[in-house]
């Protein structure tokens, strides 16, 4: 990971942080308006490869660089699998069995799986006291979540908060695996360029076998500013954001907007799409969040140094 740039937010870093909450939050209520219309490897295919697209033209725009040896490509066709193609279609296929806010809620567990992955495969990443509580306090958070749906077997709401954690996991592993670009010198816009385009030509064979998307295929309106909305606000626009506030405020502090994608994604989920918000699930997120902050441990250490 990025070393901090700076230890405290401006205020654009912070207006950043909350768009890309909002940006991102919005990726789940985007996805629970196209799955009552396309199915989950179609959805995927266009989001990564309209995203694609949009940021090849900036690249070619701003005259970039590209990847020059094949094993900078190889890099790259890893990380679009594991931080798109099947992270994508994991959620995707996830919220065809519940709803976004819930699936934004087991999403924010991917900071706890990527300690945990990138404590064994990473020399140099020890798991602290501080981040193992906080591992352990999210996990149960989890736990709390799937707990009722656990007594009544595999059912297909199971099998969904199952692949969304999975789905967590990928980017956890994602994580891990991308400390490898540290040392390529390739730039953040190439990064991402280069991902969605791999896990677009890894989904494209498979959405034509799959889905056959030339028989009956119908998109009404909703559905295509929604996927329009997925694509290029989610997507292009939330990764450029994103690389902007790790340059400015640094990863530590980029990754804050783990605590706020759940509650975009709850607000819009409640708000336009009548979902409900239990009081289990006030609980799983309150303990996920609890984990998160114990795990990052700024707010402690600030009580420690008063």
């Amino acid at each position: 990971m990025s070393q901090n740039i700076n230890q405290h937010m401006n205020l654009t870093d912070t207006l950043i942080l909350v768009t890309l909450s909002i940006l991102w939050g919005g990726s789940f209520f985007f996805i629970e308006i196209l799955v009552d219309h396309l199915p989950p490897l179609t959805i995927v295919t266009f989001r990564v490869g309209l995203a694609a697209i949009a940021l090849w033209v900036m690249v070619w725009a701003l005259k970039l660089s590209l990847p020059a040896t094949k094993q900078q490509w190889a890099s790259l066709f890893v990380i679009g699998l594991l931080n798109n193609a099947l992270p994508f279609c994991l959620i995707v296929w996830g919220q065809t069995q519940i709803s976004s806010g819930l699936a934004s809620i087991f999403n924010a567990t991917t900071p706890f799986f990527t300690v945990l992955v990138a404590g064994v495969v990473l020399t140099d990443e020890r798991i602290t006291k501080g981040k193992l509580t906080g591992v352990i306090i999210g996990l149960l958070g989890t736990i709390i979540l799937i707990g009722p749906e656990a007594l009544n077997g595999l059912t297909g709401s199971m099998l969904g908060q199952l692949a969304v954690i999975g789905a967590a996991l990928s980017y956890a592993c994602a994580a891990a695996y991308s400390r490898r670009f540290k040392k390529t010198g390739l730039s953040p816009l190439i990064i991402a360029t280069g991902q969605v385009s791999m896990a677009t030509l890894i989904l494209l064979p498979l959405v034509l076998i799959v889905d056959r998307p030339w028989v009956d295929f119908t998109m009404p309106f909703q559905a295509i500013w929604a996927i329009l909305g997925l694509a290029f606000f989610s997507t292009v626009i939330a990764y450029i954001l994103y690389f902007r506030l790790i340059a400015s405020a640094g990863a530590t502090n980029a990754a804050l907007v783990t605590f706020l994608i759940p509650i975009s994604a709850i607000l819009l989920g409640v708000t336009f799409l009548n979902e409900t918000f239990s009081a289990l699930q006030a609980a799983g997120m309150s303990l996920i969040g609890l984990g998160l902050l114990v795990m990052d441990g700024r707010i402690f250490r600030r009580f420690r140094t008063k």
